[in-house]
């Protein structure tokens, strides 16, 4: 078996700004792999091309159809084709279910459902015949937290989403990516200290949160090494992977 690299391959990676994409796309371009990094941040993107050491970089909000068929344009000319399409771009609105409202529900869907439809059908026409496509799903799906209802609801949806598309364009290699508890990463960034603090205990009474929880860059080191390997084996299939600490629960 040959070494896990990326070396030579061609990678577009949505949500490079931070957490699991930021540390994908550095292990990408570390590597020696073509990569086309995109996120609403551009200048949170120039500082990961200085990291990886190469990159071409595009401003993209997903929840914009035109953003999305124009970093699919960009990755056309630059790659050429496209080897792995990661989409780890994604928003979470931590709020009570009573207190959720339509506005929530159009901002969830539009980003995490909407937004990778979108992405995955502009790149259809530059994926290599045996591309992976592979998005970020949650531990949320199969373990509902308390608070984020409509989170992995969207979350669900997705996957139902990566379902359809392996259904219709078979070859492609559609690969839904369970993640469990990761830090330190943006996704609760924006979260109301106070209900975080509530929903914290409520988690942990339930046994949702590990006693360790895994880095980004473990997570990346993971993915990158399992694409590399599945790019050079294209009849193996990368439905569902999922990642999560080996420890057990932390206790309250």
């Amino acid at each position: 078996m040959g070494e896990l690299s990326l070396a030579g391959k061609r990678v577009v990676v949505v949500g490079a700004s931070a957490g699991i994409g930021r540390s994908f796309a550095v292990r990408a371009g570390k590597d020696g792999a073509e990569v086309v990094l995109a996120a609403r941040r551009v200048d949170k993107l120039d500082e990961v091309v200085a990291e990886a050491g190469r990159g071409v970089t595009v401003a993209v909000d997903v929840r914009n159809p035109a953003d999305c068929a124009r970093l699919a344009e960009v990755a056309g000319e630059a790659l050429g084709k496209v080897d792995i399409l990661l989409i780890s771009s994604g928003y979470a609105p931590l709020k009570m279910f009573s207190d959720t409202g339509a506005e929530d529900w159009r901002d969830v869907f539009e980003t995490n459902v909407i937004g990778v439809h979108e992405l995955i059908r502009a790149h259809l026409p530059i994926l290599d015949p045996t591309a992976i496509v592979a998005a970020l799903s949650s531990d949320s799906v199969r373990h509902p937290h308390t608070a984020l209802g409509a989170y992995s609801s969207s979350k669900a949806a997705m996957e139902r989403c990566l379902v359809s598309w392996r259904l219709e364009k078979p070859g492609y290699r559609f690969s839904c990516v369970e993640i469990s508890g990761t830090v330190p990463t943006d996704f609760t960034s924006q979260f109301d200290p106070d209900l975080l603090g509530t929903a914290l205990t409520e988690w942990l009474a339930r046994g949702l949160v590990q006693e360790s929880r895994m880095t980004p860059d473990a997570v990346a080191d993971v993915l990158a090494g399992t694409f590399a390997s599945a790019i050079d084996n294209p009849d193996v299939g990368l439905e569902s992977l999922v990642l999560k600490s080996p420890t057990g629960p932390m206790r309250s």
